[in-house]
């Protein structure tokens, strides 16, 4: 008795995508990233990713579904897997996310989303293997920005645990610099000050997030690079309208990524890296949600 073939794939429709959006919106390295690809595909992967990009704050439901779209056509480039995962992430789905960084790091080598790595797998509910990922990469090997995503991300699984004082010394790092701030600053200065806060160091914490505030202010609309700018020491008794005064510096960190250390120890199910590239004739690349753990519940590069 014959059988209908029937596809297992999860069926999906490609979000509508507005005329104005080119695979031009993508920042130039990801577009380097895409030109394995057919001309065709890789501007229909960039407009997806660009889309994504795009709306991801509002509507990350909406990213999601574009960067699913871009997975389909091109499921093996590495920028693809890491917006993947991003989005994921702003859609709660952890366990998906942690998957896809993971493939991530294995085609890229780049222990650059690291923190959210660590974060993942607090969302998961593992708080202690969030600390053993975090600490199986050297500190000094990452670029400062990453450095102090991964203490926040270390204080917070400390929290997780319940260890406090543990989770104030994840943020006693260089760049806990009350003097400078760099595009990172006020997100640091803001964790140390809800750490303090834990601790009932209430005027501490008062004091820190003033200066979060300073910091945000000091560096607001610069890009996403770590530019920094010389801030004045905030005194405890200074009022609340003293300026920052300062210039604009260089980069302080050159992009450093590191290999890929192994990942694989935990019991999570490892993606196999099914998904395949595709061309102009419309050959698919394997869903990548197929294999997804469900045991859970930062936007694309652009």
């Amino acid at each position: 008795m014959q059988r209908e073939l029937r596809s297992v794939r999860s069926r999906h429709d490609d979000p509508e995508l507005p005329d104005d959006i080119t695979s031009q919106d993508l920042d130039r390295i990801a577009r380097n990233e895409l030109k394995t690809l057919s001309k065709d595909n890789a501007e229909a992967v960039g407009r997806h990713l660009a889309m994504a990009a795009r709306v991801i704050d509002e509507d990350p439901e909406l990213a999601h579904r574009h960067v699913m779209s871009a997975a389909r056509r091109a499921g093996r480039i590495a920028v693809v897997r890491e917006s993947l995962a991003i989005t994921a992430y702003a859609t709660g789905d952890f366990a998906l996310a942690l998957r896809e960084l993971r493939t991530y790091r294995r085609i890229s080598g780049s222990n650059d989303q690291l923190a959210l790595m660590v974060d993942s797998e607090r969302g998961v509910g593992r708080p202690d293997r969030a600390l053993e990922l975090g600490r199986s990469v050297e500190r000094s090997s990452l670029p400062a920005s990453v450095q102090v995503a991964l203490a926040i991300a270390m204080s917070g699984a400390r929290l997780d645990l319940g260890e406090t004082e543990a989770a104030l010394s994840e943020l006693q790092i260089p760049q806990l610099d009350p003097k400078t701030a760099y595009s990172y600053s006020a997100e640091l200065f803001a964790a140390y000050a809800e750490v303090l806060a834990e601790l009932g160091r209430e005027d501490e914490a008062e004091l820190w997030n003033e200066r979060a505030e300073r910091a945000d202010s000091a560096v607001s609309g610069t890009t996403d690079l770590d530019e920094t700018m010389e801030i004045l020491e905030i005194d405890e008794e200074d009022d609340e309208d003293e300026e920052f005064e300062g210039t604009e510096l260089g980069d302080d960190v050159s992009e450093n990524d590191v290999a890929d250390s192994d990942d694989d120890e935990d019991t999570e199910e490892e993606d196999d890296d099914d998904h395949e590239d595709t061309d102009d004739e419309g050959d698919s690349a394997s869903d990548p949600d197929d294999g997804a753990e469900q045991d859970a519940e930062a936007s694309p590069r652009a």
